[in-house]
């Protein structure tokens, strides 16, 4: 086989895989895991029940995979966590809005975390999606520390865990009882609460 060949071949099957876990991104997070079969996804992808079982083996292996692919990673988490240009809480609040946005608008990320609560019905281990997300927001936090801009009794690993736990809760109750869309214009009351007690009493909140 050609090397030409070869690529197009290869790049039929990433179309394919990306086709597939679109479809199943989307009727995860509109009907759950048990609502969605795979002639579901199947209907909404246009592709054959032989796709599905070859390039993912199962229902249960696409539903992992949705996982890896937009919740457990975070895909677009570091870009926001690594800009150097703005300090450490402003990095922070700039990924939480991040981290709503994609709740809320994101079908692989709200199937991500569909799943994630129905994990208990999937015969698969999903991913831990909070390790990435709570590893940055302690480092994040760290950095505050080191520049002074950090309250002195707030410590970075455990404050870290509290915070991702808690946003993670408040993003889900309000869109249960808002819907999706309103999850982003409720983010500023979150860090009006918030912000205050993880800064220094010298720091205003305008600075941080």
């Amino acid at each position: 086989m050609t090397s030409g060949k070869r690529g197009t071949l290869q790049e039929r099957a990433r179309a394919t895989r990306r086709s597939l876990l679109e479809a199943a991104a989307c009727l995860f997070a509109q009907n759950g895991y048990a609502g969605t079969s795979v002639n579901d996804i199947c209907a909404r992808s246009g592709r054959t029940s032989g796709s599905v079982y070859f390039h993912y083996t199962s229902k249960e292996g696409i539903a992992l995979a949705v996982v890896k692919g937009g919740f457990a990673t975070w895909p677009d988490l570091a870009t926001r966590y690594v800009d150097s240009t703005l300090p450490p809480l402003e990095r922070l609040v700039v990924l939480s809005h991040e981290v709503a946005r994609a709740l809320s608008e994101d079908p692989l990320t709200r199937a991500g975390a569909r799943l994630w609560a129905e994990r208990d019905t999937i015969n698969a281990r999903l991913p831990d999606p909070f390790v990435l997300w709570t590893a940055s927001v302690t480092r994040l936090l760290a950095q505050a520390r080191n520049t002074g801009h950090l309250a002195a009794h707030v410590r970075p690993a455990p404050t870290a865990r509290t915070l991702v736990r808690a946003f993670f809760g408040f993003c889900t109750l309000t869109e249960a009882l808002e819907g999706p869309h309103a999850v982003r214009g409720r983010v500023h009351e979150w860090w009006d609460l918030t912000l205050p007690a993880l800064l220094p009493d010298s720091c205003p909140v305008g600075d941080a």
